[in-house]
C-alpha cells in the first residue's frame, strides 16, 4: 500500500458551487485554470493527488545544503522535472528522507496546484494539514485554492478575466514564457460558451480510471471512449451492457469489487524531536511511511478527533 493513497473522491456539484461563492468567479473561469494547471484532473490513476516537485524550492528551504548530495531534488534553479505521475512521488520520497516539511513544502498539489509552502494562505496550520486535505478528495482540494486565491487577491482579476495580472500572481513572474495567460483565455472562451465538464460524467470518468479502465481524457464529456468504458465494465460486472450513466453504474463504480481488501489508512501521527531544516544529517522518512496495514497523517498537535480517516481500496 502506498503513501499519500486516499479515496480520490471526485469533485461534486457542491464543491464546485462553495468555490464560485467564495471567489466570485464562475464555473467557466474555473475550469480554465484547472484545465491549464491539472488537465481538469486532481488524482492520479492510483488515486494519490497529483503533484510537481519543485528542486528550486527546496534548494531554498533547505538553504542549498542538499545540492551537492541530492542534485536532482535540490537545485538553485528551476527545472529536471521528468516525467509526470509516479516519478513525482520517486522525487518527494527522496526528498522526504532528508527534511520531511521541506520536502512537503516543495511540492505543488492537487486541482489548483498549490504549493505546499502556501499551506497557510490555502487555509491551513501546517503543510501536513494542508497534504491530508489534498488526499480526501478534490472538493477539499479546490477549497484550498480558493482560500488561496482570495489571501492573495487573485480572485477579482480571475472573475474580471484579467488573464495577465492573474497569470503572474498564480504561475509566477515567467508566467508569458509557457502563454499561460494566453491558454487561460483560450480554456476560457471554450468554457463560456456551454461546453463545461459534466460533474457526474467527469464522477464517473474518474472511477472508471480507479478500476484500471480507459474512458479517455477525465474532460466531464460523455465521448466514444467513456461510452467503451462503460460498456466494459458492465460487461466485466453482469450488468446489462447499456453503455449508459445512471445510479446503478455508479453505485457499481463506488462498490469494491469482490476481491478487494478494504483497508483503513489512518495517516500515522507526524509526532517526535523538531528537525532542523538546515541540517545535513537525512534522516528516515517516518511520517509517511506504512506501518504495516495503516498509516496516519496528523499534525503533531492534532487532537485524535482531528485525525483524519481515509478509505483505501486495494486491488490486489
Amino acid at each position: 500500500m502506498q503513501a499519500f493513497v486516499g479515496p480520490g473522491t471526485p469533485l461534486s456539484t457542491d464543491g464546485v458551487n462553495q468555490f464560485t461563492t467564495a471567489t466570485g468567479a464562475g464555473t467557466a473561469e474555473l475550469w480554465a485554470v484547472l484545465s491549464v494547471e491539472t488537465s481538469g484532473c486532481g488524482f492520479q490513476p492510483d488515486r494519490r493527488p497529483k503533484i510537481l516537485f519543485e528542486r528550486h524550492k527546496f534548494s531554498t528551504l533547505t538553504r542549498h545544503s542538499y545540492d551537492d548530495t541530492h542534485p536532482d531534488i535540490s537545485q538553485p534553479t528551476a527545472g529536471g522535472y521528468g516525467a509526470g505521475g509516479a516519478n513525482q512521488y520517486n522525487r518527494l520520497a527522496e526528498a522526504l528522507a532528508l527534511v520531511e516539511t521541506a520536502a512537503l513544502q516543495s511540492a505543488s498539489w492537487g486541482l489548483g496546484q498549490i504549493m505546499g509552502q502556501n499551506f497557510c494562505a490555502a487555509g491551513f496550520a501546517s503543510v501536513q494539514d494542508m497534504v491530508a486535505a489534498m488526499i480526501a478528495g478534490e472538493d477539499g482540494q479546490l477549497a484550498a485554492m480558493a482560500h488561496f486565491l482570495n489571501s492573495n487577491l487573485l480572485a477579482k482579476p480571475l472573475a474580471q478575466h484579467d488573464w495577465t495580472s492573474f497569470a503572474r500572481g498564480y504561475n509566477g513572474a515567467n508566467y508569458a514564457q509557457n502563454n499561460y495567460d494566453g491558454k487561460l483565455g483560450q480554456f476560457y472562451s471554450l468554457f463560456s460558451t456551454g461546453n463545461a465538464p459534466d460533474i457526474t460524467v467527469r464522477k464517473v470518468q474518474m472511477l472508471l480510471v480507479y478500476k484500471g479502465l480507459n474512458p479517455g481524457q477525465i474532460d466531464g464529456r460523455n465521448g466514444a471512449n467513456t461510452t467503451k468504458a462503460i460498456l466494459a465494465f458492465q460487461g466485466a460486472n453482469g450488468m446489462p451492457q447499456t453503455g449508459t450513466i445512471d445510479a446503478a453504474l455508479i453505485a457499481a463504480c463506488l462498490k469494491p469489487s469482490a476481491r478487494a481488501r478494504v483497508h483503513q489508512i489512518l495517516c500515522r501521527s507526524i509526532t517526535g524531536q523538531q528537525h532542523d531544516l538546515h541540517s545535513k544529517e537525512p534522516r528516515a522518512p517516518p511520517s509517511w511511511s506504512v506501518e504495516g496495514q495503516a498509516m496516519r497523517l496528523s499534525h503533531s498537535k492534532a487532537s485524535p478527533s482531528q485525525n483524519m480517516s481515509l478509505l483505501y481500496l486495494e486491488e490486489p
